[in-house]
């Protein structure tokens, strides 16, 4: 169970519906011992009407882990964060981000960027029943509106609301005519303007999160701002990512080799396999672990074909594939 608010967290996996399950975050925190990880976005309606236990369960390895949740209704936020709170989640955050379609239905994700006051009296709720911290994650604005007049209102609204951590994506979101795919790729990052956030408010606790694809970078940004959250590059290439973060604490990390991951991660899957889970729901977040090394094409292979009817003996297969030497 969680002690209490975790320290602000240098890295952390950004949350992603319909991406980070438990099982992708098992196999993240394997790679690291200290990133902060993500729960996929849950509704706070879905909290306070739907199955409890297959929406806020979770293995304790997954620590520090935290709930993210959708919502505009303050006394229902209220009301989720007071239920959740027996889960013993290390943080709550609040999602001001998401462009989805399906998000802006419900009136929340990025659409509550213009609308502060709202989202200000949701947190404020929130917090006064929380008892962790109560983050936010949003855009530096939506549509037509301008970053550098909106964003800072925001943050000083958040900030006088009680909130004292926020992650912000250095994108515009377009809540009509871009996709949500296109909505992490087409609108330009403004990392300076991130920046200045920082430097505008000393006393917050701020992360930047968009477009973040190596370890160098996250170094670069830390620089300045408190805390780096990288999205699907930890996906994508989860090794380069989380394989050494651990050393942004001044840690060992816990495996000196993708191979060393990979092997540790058996007993997981067997256990994943015995309770009658499919090999997939696992191994459908390991594809990208050996991303630019010698195998990794054939290992995302025999992973892809074999795991939705396999067992164990397809992962060894793949990790096999690694092993040839590719001259």
């Amino acid at each position: 169970m969680a002690t209490g608010s975790p320290p602000a967290s240098l890295l952390s996996v950004a949350p992603m519906m319909d991406w980070t399950d438990s099982n992708c975050r098992r196999f993240h925190r394997m790679l690291s011992r200290r990133a902060l990880l993500y729960t996929e976005m849950v509704t706070s309606a879905a909290i306070v009407h739907g199955d409890l236990s297959r929406l806020l369960d979770y293995d304790a390895c997954e620590h520090p882990v935290a709930l993210q949740l959708g919502g505009s209704d303050p006394a229902q936020l209220r009301q989720a964060v007071g239920i959740a709170a027996d889960w013993g989640y290390d943080e709550i955050n609040l999602n001001v981000g998401c462009p989805s379609d399906r998000v802006q239905s419900g009136c929340f994700g990025a659409v509550l960027m213009t609308r502060p006051e709202l989202v200000a009296d949701c947190v404020a709720g929130m917090i006064a029943v929380s008892p962790v911290e109560i983050t936010v994650k949003c855009r530096i604005g939506v549509d037509d509106q301008i970053p550098e007049d909106v964003l800072p209102d925001f943050i000083a609204r958040m900030r006088a609301a009680g909130v004292r951590r926020m992650a912000i994506h250095a994108r515009k979101a377009w809540l009509q005519g871009l996709s949500p795919r296109e909505n992490r790729e087409i609108p330009p990052l403004d990392y300076p303007l991130v920046h200045r956030m920082k430097a505008e408010f000393p006393d917050m606790d701020l992360s930047v999160n968009g477009g973040i694809a190596t370890l160098d970078q996250v170094q670069d940004h830390l620089r300045v701002m408190d805390g780096v959250m990288v999205g699907r590059a930890a996906y994508h290439q989860p090794w380069d990512i989380l394989g050494a973060a651990d050393g942004l604490w001044g840690e060992a990390p816990p495996f000196e080799t993708p191979t060393d991951a990979a092997l540790a991660m058996r007993p997981l899957i067997l256990a994943h396999l015995e309770r009658g889970g499919r090999l997939h729901q696992v191994t459908r977040h390991m594809p990208g672990l050996f991303h630019g090394r010698p195998g990794a094409r054939q290992w995302r292979r025999v992973l892809s074909e074999g795991a939705s009817t396999g067992g164990i003996e397809v992962c060894d297969a793949a990790l096999a594939q690694t092993r040839i030497d590719p001259d």
